[in-house]
């Protein structure tokens, strides 16, 4: 072999393996060195190579739990940040209230890092980041349920050990970005939908993506659709005032991948893509793997109420209230069009007799830009203060979950110096509701949605709440005009 040829195989050798590193990741056995008496010890050590990583990261909502309002209609250009740190919603309601946002103890355990437990908390101390709730992948790496920080306990007993969990750091896996994104809500699966612990195991009927290769499916991890850059992750939660970015299915299916190609109904298929977004056909139902909460009534807190049992789950709590849960649900059908209408906390309640939506899409038929998306629809009730006219900040934790008692919990919930109301000392409930949009559990295409499960008589659709007048297989769609409202 001559003088170029070894050039080239050693130029090709450093191609191939830098190709392999950025797929499967730097091997960091040798790299970490030294036993961890906690998380940021192991972060430090991140931080000798990682620093612009660092830097990267406490940019991004997914640090700062909040963001400018790019999502909500109408507040595009505010400067003003929200998000998890100072919204409300229908669920667990807020993660700061209570004296000095003691809340946060319980709350923020899906916080990347460590230590925010209290409304003071230094988001520019890169040593906080908890590295290994994303990258880990193997030492039975896990975080206390109460505290923000690492599982001292598991430490101690010796199930977790962190000098194993810092050496296999790599590409996260599905695990990693589940153990938050399953477990919001209070619970497995309750909050977003198709979204809980069974993907992990998932065959294609529950997810064609998502199901190992093994198993008929892509085999793709969450990071292959919700792409990175600079650790700020695109999708745009219809929960949530900010996104970095909007994951679409059109960003894979395009050109030799388009879809419909080999359809012999491609004609007709196509002829819905500008009306109709791909989630809506191709995820028929959503929580296959295991029940969604389908509503949360705080106002039955404190009562002594028998619970049932429904999909191997308990219908009441007395410390939380009353449920509802569904699997292989049907969803709700709304237009969209890149944008949402949020409540945010301390907005007025205008008319307490109807529910209160909390979220939901924005779009209209006559919206050129909108598109038919599917949704969960989440109903629930809350305190409202009666003077004020918007939904209390009442403390849970360390109070209501305690002692069932109201009064308590909403003079304390009121007592943060951040973002908690004042409460007025009279209050009552009133209904909500909130529109959670689905992307995943899409099913194979053969178990896609057929033209009769909307047209000709199919019940799928409620074309009067579309703002059609009837089906527009009969007499034209949005485009002809003549099929309008």
């Amino acid at each position: 072999m001559n003088f170029l040829n070894i050039i080239s195989a050693v130029f090709s050798f450093s191609i191939l393996t830098s190709a392999f590193q950025a797929v499967a990741g730097v091997d960091h056995s040798t790299l970490i060195n030294g036993s961890f008496k906690n998380g940021s010890d192991v972060t430090k050590q991140c931080l000798k190579c990682h620093e612009k990583q660092a830097k990267d990261f406490i940019k991004t909502t997914h640090w700062r739990f909040a963001g400018t309002p790019n999502h909500i209609e109408g507040m595009e250009k505010s400067k003003k940040v929200w998000g998890k740190s100072n919204l409300i919603n229908n669920f667990c309601t807020t993660a700061f209230n209570g004296p000095d946002g003691i809340t946060h103890e319980a709350c923020f355990k899906c916080h990347p890092g460590y230590g925010w437990n209290r409304s003071n908390f230094d988001l520019n101390d890169m040593t906080k980041i908890d590295c290994l709730i994303c990258h880990a992948k193997d030492g039975n790496y896990q975080r206390s349920t109460i505290g923000v920080d690492i599982d001292y306990v598991a430490l101690r007993r010796g199930t977790m050990d962190l000098e194993k969990a810092a050496k296999s750091v790599g590409r996260p896996a599905i695990k990693n970005c589940g153990d938050c994104h399953f477990y919001c809500g209070g619970g497995d699966g309750v909050k977003n939908p198709g979204i809980d612990s069974s993907l992990i195991s998932a065959n294609k009927n529950q997810d064609i993506h998502m199901a190992a290769k093994n198993k008929g499916g892509a085999g793709l991890v969450c990071q292959d659709c919700h792409i990175t850059k600079d650790h700020k992750i695109s999708g745009a939660s219809s929960q949530l005032a900010h996104f970095d970015g909007h994951v679409n299915c059109e960003d894979c299916h395009i050109g030799a991948n388009a879809p419909h190609k080999n359809s012999p109904d491609k004609a007709a298929i196509d002829k819905h893509i500008s009306s109709v977004a791909c989630q809506t056909c191709h995820i028929p139902v959503f929580a296959k793997g295991q029940a969604t909460r389908m509503a949360w009534y705080w106002s039955d807190t404190g009562k002594n109420i028998e619970s049932q049992e429904v999909f191997e789950q308990e219908t009441y709590s007395k410390k939380r209230g009353s449920f509802k849960w569904g699997m292989d649900v049907v969803p709700v059908y709304a237009w969209y069009n890149g944008k949402v209408t949020r409540y945010l906390t301390g907005d007025r309640v205008e008319d307490p007799s109807k529910p209160v939506v909390f979220t939901a899409p924005t779009g209209n038929i006559k919206d050129s830009k909108s598109k038919i998306y599917p949704y969960k629809k989440f109903e629930g009730s809350m305190p409202m203060d009666l003077k004020h006219r918007y939904f209390n900040t009442f403390q849970q934790y360390k109070s209501l979950w305690e002692d069932y008692d109201w009064e308590k919990a909403l003079i304390e919930g009121s007592k943060c110096k951040d973002f908690c109301l004042p409460y007025s000392g009279k209050y009552q409930f009133v209904n909500t509701v909130a529109f959670i949009g689905i992307n995943h559990e899409v099913a194979p295409k053969d178990s896609a949605l057929k033209c009769n499960d909307c047209h000709n008589g199919g019940k799928r659709m409620d074309w009067s709440a579309l703002g059609y007048k009837d089906d527009p297989v009969k007499s034209g769609g949005r485009k002809s005009g003549v099929n309008l409202k």
